[in-house]
């Protein structure tokens, strides 16, 4: 596996992208969305991940319009703070634009990859989610999104397979919520959820205060199972 960078370009500016490249072939290309502490460690290591199961992985740095560079942690009570301050000053619309902007580039830069998926966790769950919904990506998998219940509209008429992840006992997303998500997309044959009923959000971070070791590979495993059927060249 390598590590580079990749530059996006958009009508707004250009911003920097994380990439992990297999040591063969890829199979296909994921875009992993970042969490509310920037393009970090946690994200690095996931994007490694990807690359390391034959994919292409790309992490852009999607808070670039109001800091660009952001690398911090949930170890620290002035980092949560500075988080939440990202995650309430975030523009979605335009990340989602930068999704786009960040599809394209890795269709230019690697003509040779034929599909291409996004991945994403807490604030990127809810991003992956409305890429399936508003971009061309050939699948999404989003990790807790929190706000998904405001958008589910969003995902009638699409065909973009896509697969979430709902953490039980989520604190930024309400047991009401979760109920509504499970229950509006039980009749949209596109979108598929995946329960885990005694885990609290970001249960996937490693290293994180809600992290569990099974359950997050249970959920990285179907993940797998996900883009495989979605996204490797056949």
């Amino acid at each position: 596996m390598a590590s580079d960078r990749l530059t996006v370009d958009t009508a707004d500016g250009s911003f920097s992208a994380y990439v992990a490249s297999p040591t063969g072939t890829p199979t296909g290309a994921v875009i992993v969305l970042q969490e509310i502490f920037g393009v970090n460690a946690v994200m690095r290591g996931i994007t490694d991940r990807f690359a390391e199961q034959g994919y292409l992985a790309v992490c852009p740095d999607l808070f670039w319009r109001i800091e660009p560079g952001i690398d911090i942690t949930d170890q620290t009570e002035a980092e949560m703070a500075k988080a939440f301050e990202l995650f309430g000053t975030f523009d979605v619309d335009k990340g989602i634009e930068d999704v786009g902007a960040t599809l394209k580039a890795v269709r230019a830069a690697y003509p040779t990859i034929a599909k291409t998926g996004a991945v994403g966790f807490c604030l990127g769950g809810l991003l992956a989610y409305l890429t399936g919904c508003r971009t061309d990506a050939d699948a999404a998998v989003g990790f807790y999104g929190v706000g998904i219940q405001d958008k589910l509209g969003e995902a009638d008429g699409k065909t973009t397979p896509m697969l979430l992840h709902i953490a039980g006992q989520d604190e930024f997303v309400p047991a009401e919520a979760q109920a509504t998500i499970q229950a509006h997309f039980k009749s949209v044959e596109t979108v598929t959820t995946a329960l885990y009923p005694d885990q609290d959000h970001a249960f996937a971070r490693q290293g994180g205060a809600h992290f569990d070791a099974q359950a997050a590979k249970t959920a990285m495993d179907r993940t797998d199972a996900f883009f495989s059927v979605y996204l490797n060249a056949v």
